[in-house]
């Protein structure tokens, strides 16, 4: 915006998308992190970790992967692993192949961590949100979730 040009202000509808969103995510996100921590003891981060394991084959992914994946930082990421390495859930090797890169693996507690959380998170998930939206809002939100994920995740010029 040069110092002549006039901001491009919202539209009362635009605005209106705005201020919607800005109130919804927080706070379905607050209700479905609530039900996880009380009805599992894990927080949305270790519930992300698990998920993305147990859906894996051998239940394991390099962890440079995982950090890509997650769209965290190899720092973040490795400061969760080491709260969930401690409570027994995950452990990190070395990959056999290269010796460079490690994996982080599912435990057995891990994974009966995961399997007795996914029915309750999925019920909440649905109770919060799925269930309250219409197929067509439901498609609509889906949509606007992919443009906006295409749309962020494709390198900009000038973006880092």
């Amino acid at each position: 915006m040069t110092p002549a040009s006039e901001p491009r202000w919202l539209t009362e509808a635009e605005q209106d998308a705005w201020y919607a969103w800005r109130r919804m995510f927080p706070l379905v996100n607050a209700e479905i992190a609530r039900d996880l921590g009380q009805d599992s003891g894990l927080s949305e981060a270790d519930y992300d970790v698990l998920s993305v394991l147990g859906s894996t084959d051998g239940h394991r992914m390099r962890i440079s992967a995982l950090a890509e994946l997650m769209q965290w930082s190899r720092s973040r990421l490795s400061h969760q692993l080491t709260r969930m390495e401690q409570r027994g859930v995950v452990r990190r090797e070395d990959v056999a192949t290269d010796g460079r890169g490690a994996e982080v693996v599912l435990t057995v507690a891990g994974v009966a961590a995961i399997t007795d959380a996914a029915p309750l998170h999925v019920e909440s998930v649905r109770r919060h949100l799925i269930d309250i939206l219409t197929p067509q809002q439901l498609q609509a939100l889906a949509e606007v979730g992919e443009v906006l994920r295409h749309h962020l995740g494709t390198p900009r010029k000038g973006r880092h």
